[in-house]
């Protein structure tokens, strides 16, 4: 029990670690700068030192301020960390068999989520989905897919339905959100939606994509009238919907199964 607990520790703290890099990313992202290099301030550029850089410890410990020019730092660069650090955690949990599969699996996920993440912060505060994130994340999924179809190292036919399951998810997925699209001539939903749409059924496959797209759309509904409610949007403003995509992939990558298991006893009662 202790070494199992000890063992989602390190999850957690890895979690939180990568979710500081992706802080990272996204500010780069942001200022068009490259990926690589050392940390540094973004108000007073100074390069940060190892102590500086703790996930959620130094944010803590410098009272959310900047050790050399004591700007404020953003609450978002420890809410990325603890939320990296807790999805990586569930994920690692759903797959704690240590196959070599689930282990692949595992780290496959990671990514995803990563790049998810990036895409959800990014597309809330920009209206943009990037595709320097997108589209790798895209051929990473594809090929992860191709990949399922070896089993023991040959080429097993019994595998093909499930790459074709996942195909048809991405297809009726975006294929979806393109009519939308077409439809309102990109008022109601970006082309950046089609493509995360892509993705998710990559991911998720069928039925689970169509979870996932329930809860995106019942999500954004609710938080669409509390906004209207409270006078932050009006009903024909913009709001990304990139964000409750992804809300909804995390929840059904989780707890999918759970999810439809349930819709189908509530409607045998």
């Amino acid at each position: 029990m202790f070494i199992e607990f000890l063992v989602y520790f390190f999850v957690f703290i890895f979690g939180l670690c990568i979710g500081s890099f992706l802080d990272c990313v996204i500010y780069r992202l942001e200022q068009k700068k490259k990926i690589t290099g050392r940390s540094f301030c973004p108000q007073c550029k100074y390069k940060l030192s190892w102590q500086d850089l703790f996930p959620v410890f130094s944010f803590l410990f410098l009272k959310g301020k900047c050790r050399y020019c004591r700007t404020k730092i953003s609450i978002q660069y420890p809410l990325i960390e603890i939320a990296t650090g807790l999805i990586f955690l569930l994920i690692f949990i759903s797959n704690s068999q240590y196959t070599i599969y689930n282990i692949l699996n595992t780290i496959f996920l990671f990514y995803i989520a990563s790049s998810l993440i990036v895409i959800f912060v990014y597309d809330l505060k920009h209206y943009i989905i990037p595709d320097k994130i997108l589209f790798p994340a895209i051929v990473i999924a594809f090929i992860f897919r191709i990949l399922n179809l070896f089993g023991n190292w040959k080429l097993e036919i019994g595998n093909l339905a499930p790459l074709g399951n996942y195909l048809l998810a991405a297809i009726v997925g975006s294929v979806f959100f393109l009519l939308i699209f077409l439809i309102s001539k990109g008022r109601a939903m970006g082309f950046g939606d089609v493509k995360l749409a892509f993705l998710m059924g990559l991911l998720l496959g069928l039925p689970n994509v169509l979870t996932a797209l329930f809860l995106a759309f019942f999500f954004g509904a609710i938080i669409g009238i509390i906004l209207m409610v409270f006078g932050k949007k009006k009903l024909k403003s913009e709001m990304p919907f990139g964000p409750f995509l992804i809300a909804g992939t995390f929840i059904t990558m989780l707890f999918g199964n759970q999810i439809i298991q349930w819709y189908l006893n509530f409607f045998q009662i």
